[in-house]
């Protein structure tokens, strides 16, 4: 691993002009490309303490010897030459996208003497017009069959196109009339290449002309009564509709532009492109990339743009270019569009309007295009297999571990704090496992704590287990193990979300006898529990092998302790922190750091962002809830429409709490007994503070029927 300042240019070496720099490794290969405006203050950047610079950037200054840098006269030039210095090297530190998927185009052969018509894979090729991309290779083939009624262009390859040369007689295509047959001479080459044009001509959008002309010359030869001559101009027309048709109409104004979206996270990135010419979707694309180098959402976006065009000329290249973020300088990246369009090129972020709801469509794309790269590995078995045995490699397991359980701590500033418990077993989500908790040991705002008292919980659970059915004998141990778990100690606390653990539940340095407490059922499926005598065992029965924690350190080391203290040693421990996916161990200084293309570090994080995902949507849902409860919940026998009507005819909570007894009772359906319990319920419950309008000062009163 090099010392940055080893190879660190001199004060003033480097100049204050445009240019690009590339980063070289000790054996001379170029391991990154970047391009400045100021090559100075750029280059300049990557020599400072290297605990400062972001880790992936850290990673490529330690692995580089050498840094070298070329002028150019403007940030056009820079951009165009880091773009081919990108393709001459391909560095390792760079984002470089890959196709999800190998894209088929409709492609004419205008450099041949007689244009084809075909579908095409691959790299593009000079002289070929290309239309696309296509998702499915069969859709091409149907718009093409449908046009060549009209543009009958040959479609056939150079082996069968030579043998009709030879022989005199056109294949079938040229006798059912969807080919002009040039090969035996029915056309000449200048008749059979402007054909070819008005093909492309039509699929590049502009379609109105020629419908136009085929119903004015369907009408003309209507009117001359050469009825057989107008009813195939007819079917030709409707052939073109309908080949229109299979492309949707998705801008009103007939705009020629390229939407792009990004998805990301911090390991990853998708794009999403969507091809619109004519206002119609023409193609769509997808991209994905590892981000191995520091980049915010605007360099993923250059650098798509440079991917995306950095070999198209004219047409290729639209008059809209759509983007989800400006790239760093987008004035100098608009003009090198426009050179290569050889026109004006509008390069912007949709604010409003079908622009900005079909930009919201290409996103959603882009979503799931990264949900489905990283999920599609878990249903190989092999890799599953593969991901187990990489974690207990790392980790330092004696086996696989079949079963993890991952743990995730959710919050809004301090309020509803809730946690997750999601279970993967043999790599795959076992939905029906999944657990929910309510944090009541304590209030307020501390992640640490809330792991520790959610993992005690729930192995205290398994521990009550264990002695029920008889798999664990009773060693006593003072403040800690199974004694402090008995089943006398079992208590719960029924809440609106299900039961939850009981009032006073201990902090991370509680000692002595604990009681264990109910947890959440995550579905309504799990509210029934087995009988006590049924012999089959109850929730939280099964210990896995790994205790996976969302955070760091101090997570990490709250777990390891709540275990602990209940006697438990033979369950590993480690926690994922999301910033750089770093693996953390108990009583490690230093964290594990899983390969990237690791198929463990991608288990580790689905089994993250799943407990995540879990936990995020119980705090939602038990903050929405909390926000619609009124004191009138807690009247035993009053139901929803008696409340309604004590709000109606009171107008609030706050004038209802005003009543007096004999007022209440004056509402239809409310008797004495139950105008008393509303009274005593209201009495019991502190009114909510004022709502202050913060632009005024002004404090607004309440007057309807919001919670009190």
């Amino acid at each position: 691993m090099a010392d940055p300042s080893s190879y660190r240019p001199k004060p003033g070496q480097i100049p204050d002009s445009p240019g690009v720099y590339k980063f070289r490794d000790e054996h001379r290969r170029v391991i990154y490309v970047g391009k400045a405006k100021n090559l100075r203050q750029r280059v300049a950047n990557y020599f400072q303490d290297v605990a400062n610079l972001h880790p992936r950037t850290r990673t490529m200054v330690t692995t580089a010897a050498s840094v070298e840098w070329t002028v150019v006269s403007t940030e056009v030039e820079a951009l165009q030459l880091e773009y081919t210095w990108i393709k001459e090297f391909d560095p390792r530190f760079n984002v470089k996208y890959r196709d999800d998927k190998s894209y088929p185009y409709l492609a004419v052969t205008l450099d041949e003497e007689f244009p084809r018509v075909q579908v095409m894979r691959g790299a593009k090729k000079k002289g070929v017009r290309y239309f696309g991309p296509y998702g499915h290779a069969w859709a091409i083939r149907e718009t093409v069959d449908l046009m060549l009624r009209v543009f009958p262009v040959r479609t056939c390859s150079a082996g069968v196109f030579k043998n009709a040369e030879r022989t005199g007689r056109p294949c079938l295509l040229g006798y059912i009339g969807k080919c002009s047959a040039p090969c035996v001479g029915r056309v000449t080459p200048e008749e059979h290449r402007e054909l070819a044009e008005d093909f492309c001509d039509f699929m590049a959008g502009r379609t109105g002309t020629y419908i136009r002309r085929l119903e004015k010359d369907m009408m003309r030869a209507a009117e001359e009564m050469e009825y057989e001559r107008a009813a195939r101009l007819r079917d030709d027309a409707e052939a073109l509709k309908r080949a229109m048709e299979k492309s949707a109409v998705v801008l009103a104004d007939a705009t020629d532009a390229d939407l792009i979206a990004v998805a990301e996270d911090e390991l990853e990135a998708a794009l999403q492109i969507f091809h619109v010419r004519g206002g119609r979707v023409r193609g769509q694309r997808g991209w994905v990339t590892d981000k191995v180098e520091a980049v915010d959402t605007s360099g993923l976006v250059e650098h798509a743009l440079q991917q995306l065009y950095g070999e198209e000329r004219g047409d290729a290249v639209p008059k809209e270019v759509l983007v989800p973020a400006l790239p760093e300088d987008p004035e100098a990246v608009s003009q090198w569009l426009a050179e290569r369009r050889g026109s004006q090129v509008s390069l912007r972020i949709p604010q409003r309007g079908d622009k900005k709801d079909l930009m919201t469509t290409v996103q959603r794309n882009a979503q799931q295009a990264l949900g489905l790269h990283k999920t599609k590995r878990a249903s190989d078995l092999t890799t599953r297999s593969r991901a187990l045995e990489e974690i207990a490699e790392a980790l330092g397991l004696d086996a696989a571990p079949l079963r993890i359980e991952c743990y995730d701590i959710s919050h809004l500033q301090g309020d509803d704090v809730v946690a997750s418990m999601v279970v993967f077993e043999d790599g795959l989500a076992r939905k029906s496992e999944y657990r929910r908790f309510q944090i009541k040991g304590f209030e307020g705002q501390d992640d640490v704590r809330s792991m520790h008292e959610v993992i005690g919980r729930r192995f205290k659970r398994y521990l009550q287990e264990k002695e029920r059915t008889g798999e664990w004998e009773e060693q006593p141990s003072p403040g800690t193990g199974p004694s402090a778990a008995g089943p006398s100690a079992t208590g719960t606390a029924a809440g609106p979300e299900g039961p939850g653990g009981p009032e006073g539940l201990d902090g991370p340095a509680a000692t002595g006898p604990v009681p264990a407490p109910a947890l959440a059922p995550a579905s309504p499926d799990d509210v029934t529990e087995p009988r006590e005598d049924d012999g089959r065992p109850k929730r939280f029965a099964y210990p896995p092998q790994l205790v996976v924690v969302d955070g760091g350190q101090p997570q990490v080391a709250a777990a390891r302790r709540a275990l602990d203290e209940l006697g438990i040693d033979d369950i590993a421990v480690c926690g994922l922190a999301k910033r750089l996916e770093e693996v953390w161990l108990p009583d490690d200084d230093d964290p594990v750091v899983l390969p990237r293309s690791s198929e463990g570090l991608y288990l580790l994080q689905r089994v993250r962002d799943e407990a995540h995902r879990f936990a995020i949507t119980y705090q939602r849902a038990k903050r929405a809830k909390r926000l619609r409860s009124s004191p009138l919940d807690d009247v035993a026998g009053l139901g929803e429409t008696r409340k309604q009507a004590l709000i109606k005819h009171f107008g609030s909570v706050k004038k209802l709490r005003q009543a007096t007894i004999d007022e209440i009772c004056e509402v239809p359906g409310i008797g004495r007994r139950t105008a008393e319990s509303v009274a005593a319920a209201l009495a019991s419950t502190t009114p909510a503070a004022p709502a202050v309008n913060t632009a005024t000062g002004e404090i607004i009163e309440e007057d309807d029927g919001g919670s009190s």
